[in-house]
């Protein structure tokens, strides 16, 4: 039983966190109360479970006794007084103005919080960040890598936001439809910063982790059905889709990372593939937005039957639109990975150390170097940048994979 009480309880974690802090936001109004009050909840779980088993429907659970927990916590609490009472209020009657729209158009807690978390009030990167913790349950390292900043930044950013949140007063409430689409950007980023933690976990074993991914990929159709089809939530959900449909090629049979190159393309996922082109084609006719150019570009590697037969020239193409339009040392650092299939790794290998000092802590940007190094015929200078990606790599799957280069590098005696 204690084994399959931890399993439990790991796997509502992992799988309703969001869900289950939404939900708790929504009836206390206090991001801390909700999130403090969800982890004593697991933390009860982890006790009770192995005692009394795993209930029929555990998300229920964890959600009934975290409200209890925080209306405890916020009887305890002397100045949070008057919120007990709007709460209790609350609970008869709802005291708050009505926004402009049916609530049935947001059907769901956890795109209403993604929503409210991408109030004006806050900067971006605030917005994103709180999200990704408070509703995708991301740890602070996680949300870190995402932006590629130190922890410690990151954990000062957070604190900031929910100050900010504090002391301004900003309310836990739905936007009217038409202040929807101000906050359209940064519920986009928060979606696919979901979808790219899932797509490429920061920790652990596993390198994809198919509960945010899907997560990610539900909430970009919520967005969508709610609001009249905007052009960059239309090419999120086919940029979402078309990586997604190459998941069950990215490992092999014994869990090893493949490259994109070498996958079996037999096993990518034709349906959604073929979902998500008109929708790539949809967004493109409104203009070239960052997220369709990214989405014509997983089109182009989706489209090829073979690896060799990837129009890599307009992939070069599509990045130099990209660069101009969102330039970022990311960008860049793909787009030198097309130049190096388009005219050999030497000129991709000046693109990449003229990027050194912006992603010097990024693992990717080594890992890229070294590769290009190796096809160069530098094995003792691609050993050193595959040693040093090492030093910086998270994830276990990527670290094995990084390893098996290393080796392959050096010499047999060293």
């Amino acid at each position: 039983m204690p084994l399959d009480a931890n399993a439990a309880v790991d796997a509502v974690y992992r799988s309703d966190w969001g869900r289950i802090v939404a939900t708790l936001i929504r009836l206390v109004r206090d991001f801390d109360v909700a999130e403090e009050a969800a982890q004593e909840a697991f933390t009860a779980a982890v006790d009770q479970w192995r005692v009394s088993g795993v209930p029929e429907i555990p998300r229920a659970w964890i959600i009934q006794t975290a409200r209890h927990k925080a209306i405890d916590r916020i009887r305890r609490r002397a100045r949070f007084g008057e919120k007990l009472d709007a709460y209790t209020a609350a609970g008869a009657s709802r005291t708050v103005e009505a926004p402009e729209f049916d609530p049935g158009d947001i059907p769901d807690d956890r795109l209403r919080l993604i929503f409210t978390c991408c109030h004006p009030a806050l900067a971006l990167e605030a917005q994103v960040a709180l999200t990704l913790r408070t509703l995708g349950g991301l740890e602070t390292d996680e949300i870190a890598r995402a932006f590629l900043v130190p922890t410690t930044t990151m954990a000062q950013r957070l604190v900031r936001a929910k100050g900010k949140i504090r002391d301004a007063g900003i309310p836990y409430t739905v936007p009217d439809t038409k202040e929807m689409p101000a906050r359209l950007e940064a519920v986009l980023t928060v979606i696919y910063l979901v979808f790219t933690e899932g797509y490429a976990a920061t920790r652990g074993d596993a390198l994809v982790r198919t509960d945010l991914c899907a997560e990610a990929i539900r909430l970009a159709r919520l967005v969508r059905a709610l609001m009249a089809p905007p052009p960059e939530a239309t090419a999120l959900l086919a940029l979402m889709l078309l990586h997604d449909s190459r998941r069950d090629a990215r490992l092999d049979d014994a869990g090893e990372l493949v490259l994109l190159e070498a996958q079996d393309r037999r096993r990518w996922n034709r349906e959604q593939i073929a979902e998500a082109l008109p929708l790539v084609e949809e967004a493109l006719r409104s203009g070239p937005g960052a997220f369709a150019l990214q989405a014509a570009i997983a089109a182009l590697h989706c489209q090829a039957t073979r690896a060799e037969d990837t129009d890599w020239p307009q992939i070069v193409r599509l990045y130099d639109v990209l660069e101009r339009l969102q330039p970022s040392p990311i960008v860049s650092l793909n787009r030198a990975a097309a130049v190096a299939m388009v005219d050999g790794p030497r000129p991709a290998l000046a693109l990449i150390d003229a990027l050194g000092g912006d992603l010097d802590r990024y693992y990717l940007l080594h890992a890229a170097r070294a590769d290009l190094l190796r096809r160069l015929g530098s094995p003792a200078e691609a050993a050193k940048s595959y040693a040093r990606a090492l030093a910086l790599v998270t994830n276990d799957a990527e670290r094995r994979f990084l390893e098996r280069r290393l080796r392959e590098v050096q010499p047999s005696g060293a």
